[in-house]
This record gives structure tokens, sequence and C-alpha cells, in this order.
């Protein structure tokens, strides 16, 4: 008798330790950025930069180095490293991720884009380099 009491007592234990299943509907997360598009145009140079990743807006504004805290001297030369660089990968798609490297960046280094795209194109490598820990 004392044995099934005590396999009962344990039985009892470990039912009560065992966590209940939330009645909640599981949700994805909604924090991510409504705003998952960043475009910038500029119709006088005929060009256009579409910037859609999902968090980047958010991260820009909250983490990114605020704007005019670099050179347009410094931002056209990482660019010019970053998109020689991605360019590459784009070429090599048996080595490197085709789903993350998607489709080449049309970046001459002649061409004057102005700050506001400089800035932009190097915090979205930033930011891509971080999320999916890549090193440009």
């Amino acid at each position: 008798m004392k044995k099934v009491v005590f396999v009962f007592l344990i039985f009892a234990i470990v039912l009560g330790c065992v966590t209940s299943k939330s009645s909640l509907p599981k949700t994805k997360n909604t924090t991510i950025a409504q705003k998952d598009t960043v475009r910038i145009a500029n119709d006088s140079l005929e060009y256009e930069v579409i910037i859609i990743e999902p968090g980047f807006d958010t991260w820009l504004m909250s983490t990114a180095k605020p704007r005019n805290f670099y050179s347009l001297s410094y931002l056209e030369i990482k660019n010019k490293f970053y998109v020689n660089e991605w360019n590459n990968r784009v070429m090599q798609p048996f080595q490197y991720d085709t789903k993350l490297y998607e489709m080449r960046i049309d970046y001459d280094s002649n061409i004057h884009y102005g700050y506001e795209v400089n800035y932009l194109l190097y915090n979205y490598f930033v930011f891509f380099q971080n999320r999916y820990k890549q090193k440009l």
C-alpha cells in the first residue's frame, strides 16, 4: 500500500510540474517594421535605389549612426569596396548563397550619387553583415 501511495505521490508531483498549454494562439513576431521598403530616386541622374528588407527601416532609425556622422568620401570608398565584393559573390553562386546574393548592384564610382544614397547603401551593407553573419 505504501508503494501505491508513493507512486501516486510521485505521479501527482510530476503532473503538477508540467506546464499547461496557453490558450492564446501563437502569433508571429509583430515587431517587424511595417515599412520594409526604402526607396531613393533621382530622375535627373536616372537612378533608383530600392531596399526591400524586413527590419532595415527600424534598424536604420534605431541602430545606425546618424546622418553626417561619416563623410561623403568615406561612404563612397566603403560602398565601392562593398559593391565590388557583393558583385563578386553574385557571380559565384556555387560558393555563396544565392538567396542572399540574388542580383548585381550597379554602382559606378564615377557618378556622384549624393550623400543620401551613399549613406543608405552603406548602412544596408552594415545591416546585411550583422543580420546574416556575413563579412564583406
